[in-house]
């Protein structure tokens, strides 16, 4: 198949969300009702066709009124073809898309690709990671972290309070600003470590707030410092809903606290608080290198159900 025979264009309208999803994949179920409330752009919705047949397709999402694409999240290809022609085709549609729909000169937003968590065992399901991971390569994408997808259910028991913390919602953002810059030192996590190169702690931590923990729309009183019985803060919890799930969106111990299992009560509080909304899942993500933070929540019972690929430009 010669790749100048195909037809690279944004979608015209919602109406054709169902030509997009075609090709399979775990977001599509999710993909009108985000066009429906602005996550997605028809504009930044793009696919390869020949002859009317969808050969591959990529998407930007961002969050409810943002201008700018936030996250590469979608770009596949129909993995029936000879696999040449699947990472031309890929290559020449992401490059397309990327030169139509995203501003000039500023740096692409990161791509993130759900897989199994076992996807390096099937050879099937390899080819098809390695494939858009090769597409991204050639686009000058390179690997930045993969990270574990949790999820606790409600079958699954919630511990007891050990006692040995009390927890509080937090009372003002200045008083969780000042712990989430605090706990950044020997932070484990990749996005936060990138960020440090950039920025200082403070920088980072506020970043971190207002381009997330703020948009929550779920309550902020679910949110929880924990503290020694005399007070003292050893770390803090943010129980959320992100729109599609109930999540654990941030969950860190202070530095001169590490190492003593509070981790653990942190966790469990901050379950508790979304299992009594009676929701039918807990949603969670760790870098697959954070092992202290993915031990502890398989302590707590969340099973690991997927990774999450990411992938940068520098």
């Amino acid at each position: 198949m010669e790749p100048n025979q195909l037809t690279l264009r944004p979608l015209t309208g919602r109406h054709e969300i169902d030509l997009f999803n075609q090709l399979p994949y775990v977001l599509n179920e999710e993909l009108a009702d985000d066009l429906a409330h602005g996550r997605r752009r028809p504009e930044w919705m793009w696919v390869a066709l020949r002859d009317g047949r969808l050969l591959a397709r990529a998407a930007w999402w961002s969050r409810p009124g943002g201008d700018t694409p936030f996250l590469l999240d979608l770009l596949d290809v129909d993995d029936s073809l000879p696999g040449p022609d699947r990472v031309a085709i890929g290559e020449r549609l992401l490059h397309t898309a990327m030169a139509a729909t995203l501003p000039h000169g500023t740096r692409p937003p990161e791509y993130s690709r759900l897989v199994p968590p076992e996807w390096r065992e099937s050879t099937a399901t390899r080819h098809v990671v390695q494939d858009r991971m090769k597409i991204l390569e050639r686009a000058g994408a390179r690997l930045f972290v993969e990270r574990l997808r949790l999820e606790w259910r409600p079958e699954t028991p919630v511990p007891e309070p050990s006692g040995r913390l009390l927890f509080r919602p937090v009372q003002e953002a200045e008083e969780l600003l000042t712990l989430m810059t605090l706990v950044l030192d020997g932070t484990l996590d990749a996005h936060s470590r990138d960020d440090l190169t950039r920025m200082s702690p403070r920088e980072t931590a506020a970043g971190h707030y207002e381009q997330e923990l703020v948009r929550y729309t779920s309550p902020r009183d679910w949110w929880r410092i924990a503290t020694l019985p005399g007070g003292e803060p050893v770390g803090f919890v943010v129980p959320a809903h992100n729109t599609y799930h109930a999540i654990i969106a941030y969950i860190a111990v202070l530095p001169r606290h590490r190492g003593k299992g509070y981790i653990d009560d942190l966790l469990a509080d901050g379950t508790r608080v979304l299992a009594e909304q009676n929701v039918p899942r807990i949603r969670a993500s760790t870098d697959l290198g954070n092992t202290p933070m993915a031990n502890a929540f398989r302590r707590a019972g969340y099973v690991n159900f997927g990774r999450e690929i990411n992938m940068t430009w520098s």
